[in-house]
């Protein structure tokens, strides 16, 4: 019995899933899918997590996305075409790899998962489109405030982000220097609007405006 669980199927169309599945684990960095490979497969996260990532010659980096256990990636395969965007294991990770073909003939049978499919592919739509604006529209403060803001969550009456990305994380999440985001975090903390540790970063009152 499987722990694993996706969105939009019963236990039953998990283990259905699994059985057409190949399973295969990758090391932490490895690289799982680069930008440009044909895409030919869909792959269920069981345990780890991934990072989808944006990268030029320099090895300049973007982070597009983080994805953890019991979700997936790669269903952009269903258009024909090259994969728009490299992903990489942040830790060990165990997938779950469903062919195109197979995963095509899988939403025939499962008409409630192609809902939650279409589902993700519109709120993935959304991310990026409000990505895309803090890009065009906000400087890079801006863009960290953001970030920030998105992160948090409500614990014990306080705005928390619990096991917070690194700096340098940080950075190629909102497309700048991680000296940059390392300066803004520091002025953030000593005006007394966060605290920050390896484990949690505490928002202690609305972060201002304009840096």
């Amino acid at each position: 019995m499987t722990s694993f669980t996706i969105t939009g199927l019963t236990t039953e169309g998990v283990d259905e899933l699994l059985a057409i599945a190949t399973m295969r684990k990758f090391s932490r960095n490895a690289i799982i899918v680069s930008e440009g490979d044909d895409s030919d497969s869909v792959y269920f996260i069981v345990s780890g997590s991934v990072k989808v990532f944006l990268s030029d010659e320099d090895g300049n980096e973007v982070i597009v996305a983080n994805i953890k256990a019991n979700d997936y990636f790669g269903e952009m395969a269903l258009e024909e075409g090259y994969r728009s965007a490299s992903v990489m294991a942040v830790e060990p990770v165990s997938l779950a790899i469903v062919s195109i073909e197979d995963f095509k003939n899988f939403l025939r049978t499962h008409p409630d998962f192609v809902f939650s499919l279409l589902s993700k592919l519109i709120r993935r739509t959304r991310v990026v489109t409000k990505n895309f604006k803090g890009m065009a529209l906000l400087d890079v403060y801006g863009r960290l405030a953001e970030l920030l803001t998105e992160l948090a969550e409500p614990i014990d009456q306080r705005m928390v982000i619990l096991n917070p990305l690194t700096q340098q994380e940080m950075a190629n999440r909102i497309g700048c220097s991680r000296e940059m985001v390392s300066k803004i975090l520091k002025d953030l903390s000593v005006g007394g609007y966060l605290t920050c540790s390896r484990r949690q970063i505490e928002i202690k009152r609305r972060l201002p405006a304009s840096w």
